[in-house]
């Protein structure tokens, strides 16, 4: 391919203005479609519309916090409290407008996990220490940092943490104690179903947890108003009704006083922060909780167009949150995409909506907690497993499977590592893994060896990124040149876009001993003054006419070596691509009569 080819498949930048926003539709009132003040009102903020909203976001909120609370096994106060927080104070915080925060269900596994290991009691200086720990880290301005994962990894922990949680909730949901862990839960199903069966109260709140699941995903195509309802809300209205008839016995909601059950940490639980285990629990509650919120966030801006979330005043939102949640000894705080979305689509344009949902959680719960005591446990299992089931998402895996093999490979081997050990050690093993496949697909060298020609020279030809990752093959083509038997050996580097230090000392101890041996060898490196020049000049034929590159950096060329000046006119160009060459994929720039490629 020519370098002018080269260059046209790279496509060419240019500045253009934004467009202009679309007339509103005709109307009777105004049938040519032209702007009116009424159009340019439409963004503006209504009271009336925020309160509405607000309202919507309270329904929705009410059933999450009491069952992430039960789910995360501390009491159902707790989680309220935590949801009066992420109104309160996260809502009323600067970083996003739409989002709202409070207990996810994301969390639940790993704060039950948390409290079965160090008690209840512990769970706030957790809390306490990761807010601090979000507050550190927005103001050290590293919100953005956690935009850098691999996506793969992200939806297999929402995966990792969806699956434990629908099965750790089918045990509730039949009015079951769970046996433990994940691998236990999942083993213990076929058991749960025996016993269910076999039991008719057991069997009655099973058939509630089913509607409630039900309801959850059909609830939406209802008609006309009555989809504006929160399925989760009618779920509990017909949980409570069949709790109250006659002969139906099962559990229901056990609830306290609301200010009784804040609990400050102490001088003794302060004193835990010596322990590694409730340091190590830290780190894992500030890097999930603060990954979920701005993964969060990212989805709840694509759902409306208005302002955008800064994510590093949105962190330490999330920091302040989790700060007072901690000193009153509540369940962690993140964003909430069920939450998020049903402020959107009620129709909020500001803060307000989202910091009243929270004034409302707080007056429900000092006025009518006796209402609470009346909603049965199924109930709010089958909302977590309904959770559960959109973080598991079952159809991103046929899809990843089919985008990129290799990124499934990823994700799911994050969602096995979670469910088989922990959150964090998955989240970890995933990134690893991430980091792995990026490197092995930007370690694309393509190596073509000419070694049966009518010269007297055997040559290798390299392009791309010549790192370590790639020196078997690279050993492999000098070795093959060496063992031609041709007196002379020309090693063309000038395609080769890095070259690491493993790289380079190989090629430098084979031409050393190629030469000691009587053979000579030409060593074409690149040359890295030619290559800013050829970038630079790209640039400015482009249309930026100030655009400068730094200077590519190589090794100093060994004695003997030839640097390039830049392609002549039989220079061959070469491109790095993500995937595979296939072997039957035609050349039509290769002589037919030189060796295969080598990847």
């Amino acid at each position: 391919m020519s370098g002018q080819h080269g260059r046209h498949a790279q496509g060419t930048r240019t500045r253009t203005r934004p467009a202009a926003p679309p007339p509103p539709p005709p109307s009777p009132n105004n049938p040519a479609g032209k702007p009116t003040s009424t159009s340019a009102r439409a963004g503006r903020p209504n009271l009336a519309t925020e309160i509405t909203a607000s309202l919507v976001v309270f329904l929705v909120a009410l059933p999450l916090c009491i069952g992430v609370a039960v789910a995360s096994g501390v009491p159902a106060e707790l989680g309220i409290i935590s949801g009066v927080i992420g109104g309160l104070v996260v809502g009323a915080a600067r970083g996003s407008t739409l989002q709202v925060s409070g207990p996810a269900a994301g969390l639940a596994a790993l704060v039950a996990e948390t409290v079965g290991e160090f008690g209840v009691a512990s769970l706030g200086v957790i809390v306490l220490g990761s807010g601090i720990l979000q507050i550190v880290l927005g103001l050290v301005r590293l919100g953005r940092m956690f935009q850098a994962i691999s996506l793969a990894v992200v939806q297999g922990m929402l995966a990792g943490i969806g699956l434990p949680l629908i099965f750790g909730q089918l045990y509730p949901m039949s009015d079951s104690k769970a046996p433990g862990t994940p691998l236990e839960n999942i083993a213990g199903v076929p058991g749960l179903v025996a016993d269910t069966l076999a039991d008719r109260q057991a069997m009655t709140a099973a058939l509630l947890g089913l509607v409630t699941i039900v309801l959850s995903f059909l609830w939406k195509k209802m008609p006309g108003p009555l989809k504006k309802i929160p399925a989760a809300l009618v779920a509990v209205g017909i949980g409570i009704g069949v709790a109250a008839m006659p002969g139906v016995d099962v559990k229901t909601l056990q609830v306290g006083n609301l200010l009784a059950s804040v609990d400050m940490p102490g001088t003794g639980q302060l004193a835990g922060l010596a322990d590694v285990g409730i340091l190590t629990a830290i780190l894992t509650f500030t890097v999930i909780a603060s990954a979920e919120s701005l993964f969060t966030a990212a989805a709840v801006d694509r759902m409306h167009s208005g302002p955008r979330t800064r994510y590093n005043a949105e962190l330490i939102a999330q920091g302040a949150g989790n700060t007072v949640a901690g000193l009153l000894g509540a369940l962690p705080i993140t964003a909430v995409v069920a939450r998020s979305s049903a402020n959107v689509q009620a129709g909020a344009k500001t803060r307000i909506s989202r910091t009243l949902h929270g004034l409302w959680l707080l007056a429900f719960a000092l006025l009518l907690p006796q209402v609470l005591a009346l909603i049965p446990i199924s109930v709010l299992a089958g909302v977590l497993v309904h959770s559960g089931w959109k973080l598991f998402a079952p159809a991103e895996f046929p899809k990843m499977w089919r985008q990129d093999r290799g990124e499934f490979a990823v994700m799911t081997l994050t969602t096995l590592v979670i469910v088989a050990t922990a959150l964090l050690e998955g989240v970890l093993i995933g990134l690893a893994a991430g980091v792995v496949l990026a490197a092995l697909r930007m370690s694309r060298t393509v190596i073509r060896q000419d070694l049966d020609g009518d010269d007297d020279v055997a040559q290798v030809v390299m392009a791309g990124n010549a790192t370590f990752l790639r020196l078997p093959q690279v050993i492999e083509a000098l070795e093959a040149a060496a063992a031609s038997g041709r007196p002379g050996i020309r090693l063309d580097l000038t395609g080769v876009t890095h070259l690491d230090h493993a790289c380079r000392n190989q090629v430098e101890e084979f031409t050393a001993q190629q030469r000691g041996l009587g053979t000579r060898v030409e060593l074409l490196m690149p040359d890295p003054t030619a290559k800013k020049a050829s970038l630079d000049k790209d640039a400015r034929d482009q249309g930026f006419p100030d655009a400068t590159f730094p200077e590519a950096t190589f090794p100093d060329p060994i004695e003997g070596t030839v640097l390039s000046s830049g392609p002549g006119p039989d220079a061959e160009w070469f491109y790095l691509d993500t995937q595979p060459v296939p072997d039957s994929y035609p050349y039509p720039h290769v002589h037919p009569d030189r060796g295969p490629l080598v990847h």
